[in-house]
């Protein structure tokens, strides 16, 4: 009887990166790594140090399925259960969008805010939180408080997993933006959906796979900013923030928007590293 040799790490590890390679995956080189680090459940110094070692059938049979979840359009971190957002590690599910490092960029302006702000005990929403992240980072990275509002009440679930995970401070409102928001804030900070809805079917198998919800921002992709603009300055205290993030282009049409009513002032748009507009930040007056 020939006893067949199981498969080496580096064997799998090669053999997962051809198949997603064969199968049009981008990035495949780091989902195979990422993939194999999950299946057994090991950091990347791990993989590196034990490529001679042979895969267990178990982690084997895993890591076929993985690769076929991918294949058939499952982003890679709702499969590991985790994504890294500000240097912070956050659960994430199919309930909630996977924060993406374009809005970092969105959290940096607005700690530089609450820094630049001459008042203390700031208080902060953040609308349509998703996986808390925006939330989260905020109130870790500068200690304070910080209230974290969805309509989904599964992405609620997350964010309170992810407030006691990283020891934040976070509390959760579930609301249809400002419909059971009763306080007053100094900065609201948001990343709605804003994409258009003919867009959505053009998009990645792995980005249709997100909620629709956190997605599809209506016809133009303005809905949810119409909302929110339309209401925003009534809650926000005078002297404070209104910190959008906005596609890369809607620069235009949001700030259209934001004239539209003169509370709003000193409205300026910030680029992310890719150069591209980014979110829109802008002060109301009263």
């Amino acid at each position: 009887m020939i006893i067949k040799n199981r498969l080496k790490i580096k064997e799998a590890l090669q053999e997962c990166r051809k198949i997603l390679q064969s199968n049009k995956i981008e990035d495949y080189h780091t989902i195979s790594k990422e993939l194999l680090k999950y299946v057994l459940n090991v950091n990347e110094t791990y993989l590196v140090i034990n490529m001679e070692n042979e895969l267990p059938i178990e982690q084997e049979n895993i890591l076929k399925s993985c690769i076929n979840k991918i294949i058939h359009g499952t982003p890679l971190q709702y499969i590991t259960g985790k994504q890294e957002f500000m240097g912070i590690e956050f659960e994430v599910n199919e309930n909630v969008l996977i924060p993406q490092p374009d809005t970092e960029i969105l959290v940096e302006e607005t700690l530089k805010i609450i820094k630049n702000m001459a008042k203390k005990d700031i208080k902060i929403l953040d609308l349509c939180t998703g996986s808390g992240a925006i939330a989260i980072s905020i109130s870790k990275l500068q200690n304070i408080k910080v209230t974290a509002s969805d309509i989904s009440n599964k992405a609620l679930e997350i964010v309170k997993k992810n407030n006691i995970k990283n020891s934040a401070n976070v509390e959760f409102i579930e609301s249809d933006l400002f419909e059971n928001i009763k306080d007053n804030y100094d900065i609201i900070v948001s990343n709605p959906p804003y994409i258009k809805t003919s867009v959505i079917p053009q998009l990645s198998k792995q980005v249709q796979n997100e909620p629709m919800l956190a997605l599809d921002g209506g016809d133009d992709g303005l809905d949810i900013y119409k909302r929110i603009i339309k209401e925003a300055h009534k809650i926000i205290n005078n002297n404070g923030f209104l910190c959008l993030e906005i596609g890369y282009d809607q620069r235009e049409e949001v700030t259209k928007i934001l004239e539209g009513y003169s509370e709003y002032s000193q409205i300026k748009c910030i680029k992310d590293l890719a150069d591209n507009d980014r979110c829109i930040i802008c002060k109301i007056v009263k």
